[in-house]
């Protein structure tokens, strides 16, 4: 009996991923507001009513979505912030980061970038969940840092979450490049090093 629960278990999941993978190559040329799920019923092969054995609604499968395209950098982007010996350490990891990642998964990039100012409400509050979290990550590894004696706690985070936006900006400029519409990727990386540094030499005089 228990085996065959989790061959169902199994098929469910296969199923659900499914679900996702499709929607994600349906997302590619229109938005998450204008797909239809027997769209993405249809490109898995299965009856609409199946999808909602697995989701409640498409607004429901993109905040899936979102989950599976930022919910596996997190254990990433503190890496790069607590093992990094020097800012520019720092900042050499996070743009390789980013590269690699939009290099790995260009449409969850495209995803993120499209409908994070999207018509979905609950996929925009997903995103902007996700990032917050970055941020508040990011700020408790900064806190440990000695250039951050003496910040106030909202200036921290502050200087957190423009971390954090420079490096959705450079996401998407990474897959602009990647797709030959504009700059190539090491132009693309000197600026987000530059930029990165900026904020960063900015930061060392806050206070003043």
């Amino acid at each position: 009996m228990s085996h065959t629960l989790g061959i169902r278990q199994v098929q469910k999941q296969k199923t659900r991923q499914a679900l996702l993978d499709a929607a994600l190559g349906l997302l590619e040329e229109q938005s998450l507001s204008s797909l239809g799920l027997r769209e993405v019923t249809r490109a898995v092969g299965v009856a609409p009513t199946a999808f909602y054995r697995h989701f409640r609604s498409t607004a429901d499968l993109g905040v899936a979505l979102v989950e599976e395209a930022l919910g596996s950098l997190h254990p990433m982007i503190r890496s790069t912030v607590t093992d990094a010996d020097s800012s520019d350490e720092r900042i050499r990891r996070a743009v390789e980061l980013i590269a690699g990642h939009v290099a790995a998964y260009p449409a969850h990039v495209r995803f993120i970038a499209r409908e994070r100012h999207g018509g979905v409400q609950p996929v925009r509050e997903a995103i902007r969940e996700q990032l917050a979290r970055f941020a508040r990550e990011v700020k408790t590894e900064l806190a440990k840092d000695p250039d951050a004696r003496g910040w106030p706690e909202d200036d921290l985070l502050m200087l957190s979450h423009l971390y954090v936006d420079q490096m959705i900006i450079t996401a998407s400029l990474f897959l602009e490049a990647q797709e030959g519409r504009d700059g190539d990727l090491d132009q693309v990386a000197r600026l987000a090093t530059r930029q990165l540094r900026l904020i960063t030499i900015g930061r060392r005089h806050w206070l003043d």
